[in-house]
């Protein structure tokens, strides 16, 4: 539910991004450099999750994350200016980083505790409700203002987290997974080669979070400014791509297991920079939509490999490590596509998402030999 209630949330807000433009009165590049906000947020407070999930435990975190993350998405929409719009994002983004290290962290433990490779289905939750909260945001966007249909969505955020706030609180993680995850244990120092693998999986993690931030941030913009889409349109191309994910994501275990982690990472990697070529290219709203699905299914299990693969490794500190990395790659796709759109076009600046998906595919196969402890 709280993996769900991130994805709905941030759909939610991604999707009213061209109201709040034209709300600010950004151009491109300012709107980038605002959005840089939410992922700078997101990092400086991701290896601090670390520390606190160790102190306090993965669940308290994410329920306490659980109730700043709704009260915080209701900000963005009482902004009138490009710099108070950047400086709310920041506590929106440290609220978001924050809820990602935390359940990231508990669904380690509980994969730990399955052994099954079903961390993909934890992310699959978090594209379903990214789906759901995209879709409700593009029926209502001609008939809500952004502040309301965001305050709307505070309410709804703070009402799943206490319903489903307590039940995480009564149950610990398993005793095998909390002595794994403890770093006082010998066995959990890492060697210099544990952590370039960390670090290796960190960047793949990069290459797929700047693609999804991509179309989270400049999706709906590409389609309704170049293109000529109708803004419900518009909006549905992320819930588009947040099905596709979806449905990838609830057969990543199946995947996994027949695959493995190679092939899983390199197949998913072309695909969406195939997906994304076909995206950010085509000159129809109808044929971009089609790539975005299939750049959907090409990411869909990427992130969620690389960073259980991290907290395998080494418990909230690998998931905090990699999630940094990963989210570097929203941090450093906002402002690049803005000003690559400035300097070029909005499509051409979109593919520079295809690159960096081959690179996570050429990353994954080198990281074949990495992993020792798991399939390949």
């Amino acid at each position: 539910m709280f993996f769900a209630l991130d994805g709905f949330l941030f759909a939610g807000w991604v999707v009213r991004i061209p109201a709040i433009k034209q709300q600010t009165g950004a151009s491109a590049s300012t709107l980038g450099l605002a959005l840089l906000g939410v992922s700078a947020g997101a990092v400086i407070t991701m290896m601090l999750t670390g520390r606190l999930c160790r102190r306090y435990g993965s669940h308290a975190v994410t329920v306490a994350c659980g109730v700043l993350l709704p009260l915080s998405i209701a900000l963005p929409a009482q902004t009138h200016s490009a710099l108070s719009l950047g400086l709310v994002l920041l506590v929106f983004g440290a609220a978001y980083g924050g809820m990602n290290v935390a359940m990231n962290s508990a669904a380690v433990d509980l994969v730990a505790a399955l052994r099954r490779p079903v961390m993909p289905s934890f992310h699959a939750a978090f594209s379903l409700g990214g789906m759901v909260g995209a879709g409700l945001g593009g029926l209502v966007a001609g008939g809500l203002s952004a502040s309301t249909h965001l305050f709307l969505l505070a309410g709804v955020g703070l009402l799943v987290t206490a319903f489903a706030g307590p039940s995480l609180l009564r149950h610990r993680p398993a005793p095998a997974a909390v002595e794994a995850a403890d770093p006082r244990e010998p066995k959990q120092r890492l060697s210099p080669r544990a952590r370039r693998i960390v670090v290796l999986f960190g960047v793949i993690a990069l290459c797929t979070a700047y693609g999804e931030g991509a179309l989270a941030d400049w999706g709906a913009l590409h389609l309704e400014q170049d293109l000529g889409a109708h803004p419900g349109l518009a909006a549905a191309g992320y819930a588009l791509f947040a099905l596709t994910m979806t449905a990838g994501r609830l057969t990543g275990t199946l995947l996994l297991e027949r695959l493995g982690q190679t092939r899983t990472l390199v197949f998913g990697g072309a695909t969406a920079a195939a997906g994304m070529l076909l995206g950010s290219l085509a000159p129809t709203a109808w044929l971009a939509l089609a790539g975005f699905a299939v750049t959907g299914l090409g990411l869909a299990n990427i992130f969620p490999v690389a960073v259980g693969r991290a907290g395998e490794l080494a418990g909230p500190s690998g998931v905090a490590a990699a999630s940094t990395l990963g989210y570097g790659g929203m941090l450093l796709g906002p402002p690049a596509i803005g000003f690559l759109a400035d300097w070029f076009s909005l499509p051409v600046a979109l593919t520079t998402v295809a690159l960096l998906a081959a690179a996570a595919a050429v990353l994954g196969y080198t990281a074949r030999n990495a992993t020792t402890s798991a399939p390949v």
